[in-house]
């Protein structure tokens, strides 16, 4: 059966599949209706399919139907009620976020319990939820480990295991704390990995942890071209480092844009663009390592209400971030490699939208590129040198003719990323902010700084402080000058 009507067909259980359809989703995509058979059997598999085909319910589905809910029969049988059953690792905590989201919408009717668990939060709400008890636990390695370390995550009956975007997982730092975890789970239980590349070196050493695995592979569909999505439009633009910004500003303007990322190699570039950006009138936030956890997922909550239409982030955000609507993604500089930019392109044409990707590639930029190109077969081996006043960039991505540099101010209608609003957190494009009125969170002089007419931290305190009088004596060499009187002075 390769092309169901329904989740129904595959036996899943009646509330998932109600839960699905209350938020519009009836059929599966390829990932799902070859994975789903496998998976709901209880095989270990290895899953690969194009980013944004849908892999998350691939894996998802049969978790939700393999736990035992609170109030399911089974339940009270089970060797220890409330400890987890399932296992989801991801690499970053905007994954492991939209991971937990997409299972709890899909599971909310089963009232299966979902946890949380990364770095950059407080240790007791999720150590309190672990004492309450759950049913999966979504988390990154660094925290997971911690929590295990102290007690407080057991995970002796998590009969499943999945590794979400394991090429990532297994190939950037993470494999002596994924062998940790695993070794911490039961020997029997279900190991499934997905991501999108899975490259021969990782799947070799992905089989030393599972059992017979099942390589499903759903990455090619009719009119695809290469590895990319068929549903997004490709353009690539030699770019000067100078005209970038200026570029990028006509493109913001072009017509029928929807939600827009930009994608840059270095968190000093994100900020730096995200500022500009907010110069020339856009509403623009910046998302890197070098924000706090709070700021990060306050940029991530503006973006996802329309609050910002432009998100500036480095490849943290590449894997993890699925936001409806968005239309846009610019590579404002090349990618490492072709898997960075397979998935910062997949941020767009998800779930059967289309969109549109635009890489800038500097001249010191193009051997990379001609890799780039090569690999994933996209036919444009030597990108159009391209300035922002350049009549094809206009025509191709469909921008007005009198688009200027900044946004006209008719056409600012974003809230933006208000200072009242984030309350204290680091600011979208990574500078810090406070609130601008009075009171707790007035604003406050930063040391080695001027501040209000100039003077230097503690010029002001020594000037309001009282003068003391004292009397002088003239002199001359030393000695009293003969009939001096004495004269009353201030320091």
């Amino acid at each position: 059966m390769t092309d169901p009507a329904t989740f129904a067909d595959f036996g899943v259980h009646p509330d998932i599949v109600a839960a699905l359809a209350d938020g519009g989703i009836t059929t599966p995509f390829p990932i799902q209706a070859m994975t789903l058979p496998v998976a709901l059997s209880g095989h270990d598999i290895i899953g690969q399919a194009k980013t944004g085909t849908g892999k998350t319910l691939g894996f998802g589905i049969p978790i939700l139907q393999r736990v035992a809910a609170p109030a399911d029969p089974a339940y009270a049988a089970l060797p220890a009620p409330g400890a987890p059953q399932a296992l989801a690792v991801a690499p970053t905590r905007e994954l492991a976020v939209q991971v937990t989201a997409d299972l709890e919408r899909a599971g909310r009717r089963r009232g299966v319990r979902i946890l949380t668990v990364y770095g950059g939060r407080a240790y007791e709400p999720q150590i309190e939820a672990l004492r309450r008890g759950v049913e999966i636990v979504v988390g990154t390695p660094g925290r997971l480990l911690d929590l295990s370390a102290q007690g407080h995550l057991r995970l002796a009956h998590a009969r499943t295991v999945v590794l979400d975007e394991a090429d990532e997982m297994l190939d950037l730092g993470f494999l002596p704390d994924v062998e940790k975890l695993l070794a911490l789970t039961p020997a029997g239980r279900q190991t499934m990995l997905f991501s999108a590349t899975m490259p021969g070196a990782v799947v070799t050493l992905a089989r030393r942890y599972m059992t017979q695995p099942t390589h499903i592979r759903a990455m090619h569909e009719e009119g695809d071209s290469g590895s990319t999505v068929k549903a997004i439009e490709q353009f690539v633009y030699r770019a000067h480092a100078l005209d970038k910004t200026e570029m990028l500003s006509r493109i913001l303007q072009a017509r029928e844009r929807g939600l827009t990322i930009v994608f840059s190699r270095t968190k000093r570039t994100a900020a730096k663009v995200a500022d500009e950006l907010s110069a020339r009138g856009f509403a623009a936030a910046a998302i890197h390592g070098d924000l706090g956890q709070g700021a990060r997922e306050q940029a991530l909550r503006a973006f996802r209400n329309g609050k910002v239409d432009v998100l500036v982030a480095t490849d943290v955000a590449a894997r993890g971030i699925d936001v409806e609507h968005v239309t846009h993604v610019v590579n404002f500089q090349c990618p490492e490699d072709e898997k960075v930019y397979l998935h910062r392109t997949g941020r767009t044409g998800r779930a059967g939208n289309t969109g549109i990707a635009v890489t800038f590639v500097d001249w010191d930029d193009l051997p990379r590129w001609a890799l780039i190109n090569k690999a994933l077969d996209l036919g444009i081996p030597e990108p159009e040198e391209t300035y922002s006043s350049s009549e094809h960039l206009y025509a191709e991505l469909d921008i007005p003719r009198e688009a200027t540099g900044r946004l006209p101010r008719a056409a600012r209608t974003r809230a933006g990323l208000d200072a009242e609003e984030i309350e204290d957190l680091e600011g979208a494009s990574g500078r810090t902010r406070s609130r601008s009125r009075g009171g707790r969170g007035a604003s406050r002089p930063v040391a080695g700084t001027r501040r209000g007419g100039g003077d230097q931290p503690g010029e002001a305190e020594a000037a309001r402080a009282p003068r003391r009088s004292r009397t002088r004596r003239r002199t001359r060499r030393g000695e009293p000058v003969s009939g001096g009187e004495p004269v009353a002075g201030t320091d």
